[in-house]
């Protein structure tokens, strides 16, 4: 992959640290509706379920599904849409997200409900991982991993103000609202990308079904695609029932939940950024780190979660640290595209994203089991979390080891 991007004088790069380029504000921007979709339904799932007639443990698969979505669907979109302009490819993708959500909200029962949530995750994995490869192009090489955290910035933006906000509709609005507020966003997201994105970005190189296929033949890639699943997924097992968890077990209200879940965000925020910086030059060996720190975190949250305030400060640990291996999980496939089959980082990357919603799927589902286990419940889904996390850790070492005499990029 290229280390820069030559755009005309109109769009020179600037590099991140003295101005962010218009263009990665664009992707910013977009990013922030698709983490508003993949993370509200955590804030609305008892209103859904009311309102459908489903259990809570049923309404988890609304982030299954959606996370299912960007897993399956995004690989093969990669492929089919290689050949486009990225400019209108992300365009596109950004279309079908708008439809996908105004379809979830005019869905007249449970099953239409999670077909649409289903086909609005096809978009996710082919913006992130397109729009992760233009994010590192747009700066300089010593920059790339914080460019990507930049852009993925809007995901925890998203959860600071997007959720929150969606949660607040939902809960006076019905949950319907909160979908077509989403595409609403979705629109926004569209009109940032056709006024900000140059239109001569460099085309991806054409992929086929077989280079994806190619990409899962080569081990270190999909070493570092385990070791997304397992790290990020990890986290999903409590994030996903985290306002039950708070309000059944350590007996906050539910207005306090929200205001939890605002803080929540905003550690989340401050541990992407921070993630981003430290993760520029090694990102395995910090990636290591972040993990055991994870992992530790939520075990203790097995207990914290019973004691109000030691529930509150381990809650924020547990937000600082969820996302800020987001930025080096992306820099790392990257690098190893890069080093194993150069030409193929735009599908590793955006493979890597789907990677992370298979987690996702795995850490709700896990957490759903967990939940409806009568001896396990909800006050064990922190310390499974930390087992899969350290697996995610462990296989980290493995790869660090294998990669070592590895020049970052």
């Amino acid at each position: 992959m290229e280390q820069t991007l030559t755009l005309n004088k109109k769009h020179s790069i600037q590099t991140v640290g003295k101005k962010i380029p218009p263009a990665l504000w664009a992707l910013t921007i977009s990013a922030f509706a698709i983490g508003t979709t993949e993370f509200v339904a955590v804030g609305i799932l008892p209103t859904i379920a009311e309102s459908l007639h489903v259990t809570v443990s049923s309404s988890g698969l609304l982030v299954s599904i959606y996370a299912l979505g960007v897993a399956i669907g995004g690989p093969i979109l990669t492929a089919l849409t290689s050949h486009l302009p990225r400019k209108p490819l992300l365009m596109s993708m950004m279309g079908l997200f708008i439809l996908g959500h105004i379809a979830s909200a005019m869905a007249p029962d449970f099953g239409l409900l999670l077909t649409a949530r289903f086909i609005s995750g096809f978009a996710h994995a082919v913006f992130f991982g397109v729009g992760a490869t233009i994010a590192a192009t747009l700066v300089t090489p010593d920059k790339k991993a914080t460019a990507i955290a930049i852009m993925f910035a809007g995901l925890t933006v998203a959860i600071i103000v997007g959720v929150p906000l969606g949660t607040f509709i939902g809960q006076h609005f019905g949950w319907r609202a909160t979908f077509s507020g989403v595409a609403i966003l979705g629109g926004i997201g569209f009109m940032a990308t056709f006024l900000l994105l140059p239109g001569d970005l460099k085309k991806g190189v054409p992929l086929q079904i077989t280079d994806q296929l190619k990409v899962l033949k080569n081990k270190h890639i999909v070493m570092v695609l385990g070791i997304t699943a397992l790290g990020y997924g990890g986290t999903f097992v409590v994030f996903t029932y985290l306002a039950t968890l708070l309000e059944k077990i350590s007996g906050f209200s539910a207005s306090s939940v929200s205001l939890l879940l605002l803080l929540y965000g905003i550690a989340i925020a401050l541990g992407n950024m921070v993630g981003g910086k430290i993760s520029n030059f090694n990102p395995a060996k910090i990636l290591i780190k972040l993990f055991i720190y994870e992992a530790i975190v939520l075990f203790l949250f097995t207990f914290t979660s019973h004691q109000p305030v030691a529930a509150i400060l381990t809650l924020l640990l547990m937000g600082g640290l969820s996302f800020a291996t987001v930025p080096g999980l992306q820099l790392y496939i990257v690098q190893m595209a890069e080093k194993y089959l150069p030409g193929t980082e735009d599908i590793s990357s955006a493979l890597n994203i789907s990677a992370f919603n298979l987690g996702v799927a795995i850490g709700a589902s896990v957490g759903g089991r967990v939940v409806d286990t009568s001896s396990l419940g909800l006050t064990a889904t922190p310390w499974i979390g930390a087992i899969i996390v350290l697996a995610g850790a462990g296989l980290t070492i493995l790869s660090y080891r294998q990669n070592k005499t590895h020049t970052t990029v």
